[in-house]
């Protein structure tokens, strides 16, 4: 079968752009892309109209294709509208769930609990960007999709904070996340909407706090921090 290395290069590219190995900002180098992927300009450039479309990137006029930002502002925004989407996506998904997207729910979960048991912080990432999407086309809504497709790209570019733990109550929170993801299941399966909307805010409201770090990292120690901690050296 031949190779379609537009689609190879397209699905490349957002993979690199959800597990930040391109960085949010970015401009993204044509020579460059285009030896990489063995593609001419024109390809190319259709590649990135799509990613474009699709939340991945920016196109300026005379200054090319950049990675979608992650400022201040968009942040501000991502927070905000966060609740509101996964709430309002998933009460319709345990309205409309079809079986064969729930048997597609249950594999994706699957697969992200067998990456959280081994430690893959990408898999969990792109696992857990797998299982919302799934949500997203549960709930079938031509409005809300793609605000959710839109909101997944920057959740999943930070949840790799969140999968990264450094002490074992950050691991804990993990687990408590992939279990949560068991219980949404369910109720999408019985048909509950008011639970599944109580379950999704939850599950928000444990990763938003290790989420946020991404954009407001511990401070540098102040002069302070520093004396007193010499201080404690010289108290040994």
């Amino acid at each position: 079968m031949k190779i379609n290395k537009k689609q190879v290069c397209q699905a490349d590219l957002r993979q690199r752009i959800l597990t930040l190995d391109i960085e949010p900002g970015s401009v993204l180098d044509e020579t460059v892309l285009s030896r990489q992927y063995e593609l001419s300009r024109t390809p190319l450039r259709e590649v990135f109209q799509r990613l474009a479309g699709e939340g991945y990137l920016t196109l300026e006029e005379n200054r090319g294709a950049k990675v979608s930002s992650m400022d201040i502002a968009s942040m501000r925004n991502f927070f905000q509208s966060a609740p509101l989407i996964y709430a309002a996506v998933g009460r319709l998904a345990a309205e409309n769930a079809l079986s064969c997207q729930i048997s597609a729910l249950k594999s994706a979960q699957r697969s992200f609990r067998k990456a959280g048991e081994n430690s893959d912080v990408f898999g969990m990432a792109m696992f857990n960007h797998s299982f919302h999407h799934i949500i997203g086309e549960m709930a079938g809504n031509a409005y809300l999709t793609p605000s959710l497709s839109r909101l997944l790209i920057d959740h999943t570019r930070m949840s790799q904070l969140f999968y990264n733990p450094k002490t074992d109550r950050e691991e804990q929170l993990i687990w408590t996340a992939c279990d949560q993801h068991d219980q949404m299941i369910e109720a999408i399966e019985k048909g509950e909407p008011a639970l599944v909307v109580e379950l999704t805010l939850e599950h928000w409201d444990l990763s938003r706090g290790r989420m946020e770090k991404f954009v407001r990292p511990d401070p540098l120690p102040t002069e302070f921090d520093m004396d007193l901690s010499e201080g404690k050296k010289n108290a040994l």
